[in-house]
């Protein structure tokens, strides 16, 4: 065999490899987000101690009431402000969960914060944005059950869907839909 069929096969086989990989990942992808297959989230708001599990996407639509009924289990727990929660969100959430294997509810620590709240926990904190992605509905604070804090920060970091924080001494990951970054 000479060197340039040597070279040669060897790219086939990368390229043979590179389709397989991309065939898997498509029919995997396809299984958890094919047209007809529902998103369902479940939730436990840590503040409130309610449970909430919605199925909020499915025949090819998101579903109003079910975002409503998210929207409110994710509220400013302070102060009781309800804000739409950004479906593309949830959509990473889902994605999220598929990644874990898992089906536990997301522990929520934060999920919508009224700019009042913000103001007030920036002023506390210098880990507070100012101009948090929380008071848009863009940005979650969570935990998972039976998933180290590490392997939901990796996972999540792998997902590349936005900012991911982790906070290992206040016991959660930070998740938004903002550019992609990490801290």
């Amino acid at each position: 065999m000479t060197k340039g069929t040597c070279c040669r096969d060897r790219r086939q086989a990368l390229r043979l490899g590179a389709g397989i990989l991309a065939a898997g990942l498509a029919s995997g992808l396809h299984g958890a987000w094919g047209a007809s297959a529902a998103r369902t989230l479940s939730f436990e708001n840590l503040h409130t101690g309610e449970r909430l599990s919605e199925t909020y996407w499915a025949d090819g639509a998101y579903i109003p009431e079910a975002l409503r009924r998210i929207d409110h289990v994710l509220r400013d727990h302070r102060t009781g402000e309800t804000h739409r929660i950004a479906p593309e969100l949830l959509d990473l959430l889902t994605r999220l969960r598929a990644a874990l294997d898992t089906e536990a509810p997301f522990q929520v620590i934060s999920g919508y914060r009224s700019p009042r709240t913000n103001a007030m926990l920036a002023s506390l904190s210098g880990g507070v944005a100012r101009q948090s992605l929380h008071t848009k509905g863009l940005a979650i604070d969570i935990r998972v059950p039976g998933r180290g804090l590490a392997a939901v920060r990796d996972a999540a970091i792998a997902l590349r869907g936005g900012g991911v924080g982790y906070y290992e001494r206040s016991q959660f990951v930070h998740l938004d839909i903002g550019r992609t970054r990490t801290w």
